[in-house]
């Protein structure tokens, strides 16, 4: 079984407890014009421009590349990708490679002197849940081989849940209670992800919410209220709980991929990122820093 990759790589306590291998999976379901990963989010994988150099026009064959510009809107759906897997145009690449579970897997077992302080192993996306046989094998694998797991999930995922046992550390986002102001930055209702944490709360004994604050949508005083109280509504228990607000380093990799980045005025002050906290501790949340 394969998995598609887009980026890998070590990161400490962001992503789950302690340093941590992080696999970023190709594919995302939703299309939230925040994302700091938007090359993650065609199943199919992304191609990206980097550099500024000319190009030659005959490095598409399907006439992409005029006067050495390249019409990145003319490349969404191509299969063959030849500009990358046959003329190896400098400039030019793919953001995702596959390789065999087995092949991750030992590559993970070779990386366990690096997993301190409680560290592991952390898939995310994308949405990793995407790629379901290929997640659940790798879960799998490292509880064999006995490596702390982590995912990051936009939990819109049903089946999800059946995941629980295999994950040691559940991050989970949440963008939004109300569904149809989540349907109409995202691309989809909320009713799954509603239910796949109040199932997370009552039934996985590691669960870290986060909710990504993004100046227009989700940050008013109301907003705030709301959040807490949603959460409140739901048992918790000892779930933790986290704000992180909106920045733009996604930005330059939208432009790679030829794909108009659309946020404008996002920015929270942190008057507004500390309200987060104060409103939820003061309900009984557990909030936490990562």
């Amino acid at each position: 079984m394969k998995v598609r990759i887009f980026q890998k790589g070590f990161n400490y306590s962001q992503d789950g407890t302690g340093n941590r291998l992080v696999y970023h999976l190709q594919g995302c379901n939703l299309k939230c014009p925040w994302c700091a990963n938007p090359e993650g989010m065609p199943p199919e994988g992304a191609l990206l421009r980097e550099g500024d150099g000319p190009l030659k026009d005959t490095t598409c064959p399907f006439g992409a590349i005029k006067n050495g510009t390249l019409s990145l809107s003319l490349c969404k759906g191509c299969k063959s990708r030849a500009c990358v897997s046959e003329c190896g145009e400098t400039g030019l690449r793919l953001s995702d490679t596959e390789s065999r579970v087995e092949e991750i897997l030992h590559e993970i077992s070779r990386c366990r002197p690096m997993f301190y302080d409680e560290g592991g192993v952390t898939f995310t996306g994308g949405e990793p849940t995407l790629q379901f046989e290929a997640l659940k094998s790798l879960l799998e694998g490292c509880r064999r081989i006995g490596i702390h797991t982590t995912i990051e999930t936009n939990a819109t995922s049903p089946f999800l849940p059946k995941l629980f046992p295999l994950i040691d550390q559940l991050i989970m986002d949440f963008k939004h209670y109300d569904g149809e102001k989540h349907l109409a930055a995202t691309g989809a209702l909320n009713d799954t992800v509603k239910k796949n944490l109040k199932l997370a709360f009552g039934h996985h004994p590691n669960v870290h919410i986060r909710i990504p604050v993004i100046g227009g949508f989700n940050n008013s005083p109301q907003d705030i209220e709301s959040f807490a109280d949603f959460f409140r509504r739901c048992d918790p228990g000892n779930a933790a709980f986290e704000a992180l607000a909106y920045h733009e380093f996604g930005k330059v990799k939208w432009e790679q991929c030829g794909w108009e980045y659309l946020m404008k005025d996002a920015f929270v002050s942190p008057e507004t990122m500390k309200a987060f906290e104060t409103v939820f501790t003061g309900r009984g949340l557990r909030y936490e820093h990562t």
